[in-house]
């Protein structure tokens, strides 16, 4: 494994030396912009949102610590997916916005090196990032949420009990905050509980007491030895007593079954085509949109990359009497534009106003047109 590695180590290295000096220059200062990018989006995007949710679902299950963190690896992925094009377009606009204002570009065209030949090392990096993104997204992405789900689930499955401590309680909340049950035990030893009483209060007609002189985790929940159920009514009438030797109880697997089942959004591409053959017959029309959106999406996201490549490029080559760095302006502009019109086509596509292919290419299209409208003006007409 070690020698092929060594060998496309190699191969990589001898194709990146048989460049021109111009590619490797560019590329150099593309590659170095991109990584930077990509640690400042990815940060921000995940910081915002993906950690948010994770810490909230953290908190509210109560996921061991280990645990939380291989989630949050886990997640990466994902956001990488999102990262990609955004850190793509801000290293072609603020590396041909440095160029063009250290005026390398009026050398280089005076030297007979045309705009187009300038950033033909741009577009071969945006087509590569091009397909690094639909890889992460097709095969990294849906084995990545899978693993990720599955630690949740053996989390809550295997309760975290703190062990050797005495007189403790554990709380279980729901959703929206709110206490279902209470757990108390005397003391725990080698993962087991001792004297253990859960008061059972999410059913709103009843009251459950279980009392169990041991408790130990499964993989259905938590099992009780030697016990008593009491089934009270909210006035204090007692409905049931019954005895048990062995009961297992699954608290709030249910719900977070139902919170962290695999959805259509996480196949990829020929699973989610799969699954719309299978399904035609039996969803709504609505539902079948959305999944035809995701299908196409699926495609059409990660050429987002290149075509955000070929709007920043005319974007970024800076007119002569200007002396200021736009290269970082003119990104934000661009992902804020793009964005509207991905909202605004994705919402059209859902409500059935445009077909779900127009829907899902229709911000990629729009770019790509306006971008090598700018371009033909920059490099032929200028």
């Amino acid at each position: 494994m070690y020698s092929k590695y060594k060998q496309l180590k190699a191969k990589i290295k001898e194709k990146y030396n048989s460049l021109s000096i111009l590619d490797r220059y560019i590329l150099k200062q593309l590659s170095d912009v991109f990584i930077l990018g990509v640690i400042i989006f990815t940060s921000i995007i995940f910081a915002s949102e993906t950690f948010t949710q994770l810490i909230k679902q953290i908190s509210l299950y109560g996921i061991p610590f280990h645990i939380a963190i291989m989630m949050i690896v886990l997640n990466l992925p994902q956001v990488f997916v999102l990262t990609i094009p955004i850190s793509t377009l801000f290293a072609t606009v603020m590396t041909v916005n440095d160029l063009s204002l250290k005026s390398e570009i009026t050398i280089f065209k005076a030297c007979g090196i045309s705009i187009e030949r300038i950033a033909r090392p741009i577009f071969c990096f945006a087509i590569v990032m091009t397909f690094v993104s639909f890889f992460i997204n097709e095969f990294i992405v849906p084995v990545a949420s899978v693993q990720s789900k599955s630690l949740a689930i053996y989390s809550l499955e295997q309760k975290h009990i703190p062990e050797n401590k005495m007189n403790f309680t554990i709380k279980d909340i729901d959703k929206e905050g709110k206490l279902k049950r209470l757990f108390y035990a005397q003391w725990c030893k080698d993962k087991t509980l001792n004297n253990v009483t859960v008061v059972d209060i999410s059913n709103p007609k009843n009251i459950q007491i279980v009392q169990a002189k041991k408790g130990t985790t499964s993989d259905y929940g938590w099992k009780f030895d030697n016990g008593v159920i009491y089934t009270i009514s909210k006035n204090g009438k007692v409905f049931n007593t019954s005895l048990f030797e062995e009961s297992n109880v699954s608290f709030g697997i249910g719900d977070v079954n139902e919170m962290v089942k695999e959805t259509t959004n996480e196949f990829n591409f020929f699973k989610l085509m799969k699954h719309i053959k299978k399904q035609k017959a039996h969803l709504e029309k609505k539902i079948m949109l959305e999944y035809e959106i995701n299908l196409f999406d699926k495609l059409a996201l990660p050429l987002t990359t290149f075509a955000l490549a070929v709007i920043g490029v005319p974007l970024a080559i800076t007119p002569p009497r200007v002396r200021y760095n736009r290269g970082f302006l003119f990104s934000i502009l661009i992902i804020f534009v793009y964005y509207v019109i991905r909202a605004l086509s994705l919402n059209l596509g859902a409500t059935g106003t445009i077909p779900p292919i127009l829907a899902a290419w229709l911000p990629v299209i729009t770019i790509i047109i306006v971008g090598s409208y700018l371009f033909y003006k920059k490099a032929y007409k200028i």
